[in-house]
């Protein structure tokens, strides 16, 4: 009685926005003992974008936000809702939500982050789906933004985190399929979202400091000293993890559905690292060819990487009205998710 009565939500439009300093394996040979064929190897990455100066997450967010929603065709006074993923909030608080909104002079409706990090898109997803069936919010933007050049490591000591990210903003335009000229398209829209964590694992990918569990102070001397405001990540074990979590959630979304891996027209993963990528493909098994990679340009921008990757997609064509996408991301948490949309 659901699907008969209730609007699925769709993807009115999408847009992206990175800084103009762009960021190649070679500049950060400058700053720590690395090389570009290592970076490439064990990663993918061949250049990512950082901000040029004092940037927040909020400014990246305003310009792609304002690109969205003209792709949308829709007014910025039509939006009633943002829902902003990061893991590199302007301040400690206010949410970066808030300093959007007041970006885009939209004063009054809801803005929320979520801090789910490499899986915020996709839990954020599921907020504004669940939402917008509920009737509760009928324009929904979801950010996914991320600075995280200005809190790494860029050193010998931080180089296996600090070649992985990227600085970037993607936002989607959110709302129920109100039929038009594509009524006939029964389907359309945001199929299921599924959403998990294991939070056992939650200091094999972290930042310990600040925290307001230290007392008297959230961070000291000494935890500057040690470094120990910088992401630290246990490699092996994100590897292995992400490789055996994300083609289950996968396969869960299918299953969900009704569907089979040889109905999905491309997979577009969170971009962490192409190793990654290419490891989840091969258990799925589903072919690279129709695997949506863009980690070589831009690095990993965690929240923003997904949003990222389907722009690029439908703008290259390999995205069309009426595919089977399935997203699926693993992050710090750990957290994983996937969503299965028609386009």
């Amino acid at each position: 009685m659901e699907a008969a009565t209730v609007a699925r939500t769709v993807f009115l439009g999408l847009g992206k926005y990175v800084p103009e300093r762009l960021v190649t394996n070679q500049e950060l040979t400058r700053y720590m003992e690395t090389s570009d064929e290592w970076i490439v190897e064990r990663t993918g990455i061949r250049q990512r974008y950082w901000v040029p100066g004092e940037m927040g997450g909020s400014e990246l967010a305003e310009h792609a936000a304002r690109e969205a929603v003209e792709r949308a065709g829709v007014s910025l006074s039509d939006i009633d809702c943002i829902i902003l993923a990061t893991l590199s909030p302007e301040h400690t608080f206010p949410g970066t939500a808030c300093f959007l909104q007041e970006r885009l002079k939209l004063p009054g409706i809801p803005a929320l982050d979520v801090r789910n990090q490499c899986s915020g898109f996709l839990y954020g997803l599921s907020i504004a789906d669940s939402w917008i069936r509920a009737g509760q919010y009928r324009r929904v933007l979801l950010v996914g933004t991320e600075v995280h050049s200005t809190g790494i490591d860029i050193s010998t000591r931080g180089r296996d985190v600090a070649c992985l990210f990227g600085d970037a903003a993607a936002v989607a335009v959110l709302g129920p399929d109100e039929g038009g000229e594509h009524a006939g398209d029964a389907d359309r829209g945001v199929l299921s979202t599924h959403l998990h964590a294991d939070g056992r694992y939650a200091r094999s990918l972290w930042i310990e400091a600040p925290g307001s569990r230290f007392h008297p102070l959230r961070i000291n001397h000494q935890m500057l000293d040690e470094g120990r405001h910088f992401p630290k990540m246990n490699g092996r074990h994100v590897f292995t993890m992400a490789v055996q979590r994300m083609p289950e959630v996968i396969h869960e979304a299918l299953r969900h559905n009704g569907l089979k891996l040889s109905d999905v027209s491309l997979l577009v993963p969170h971009q962490a690292n192409q190793r990654i990528t290419e490891a989840v493909a091969k258990a799925l098994p589903f072919p690279m060819e129709r695997v949506m990679c863009n980690i070589e340009r831009y690095g990993n921008t965690t929240a923003a990487s997904i949003p990222l990757a389907l722009y690029e997609a439908e703008e290259t064509g390999r995205l069309k009205r009426g595919d089977l996408v399935v997203l699926a991301s693993f992050g710090s948490g750990f957290t994983w998710a996937s969503a299965a949309v028609r386009w």
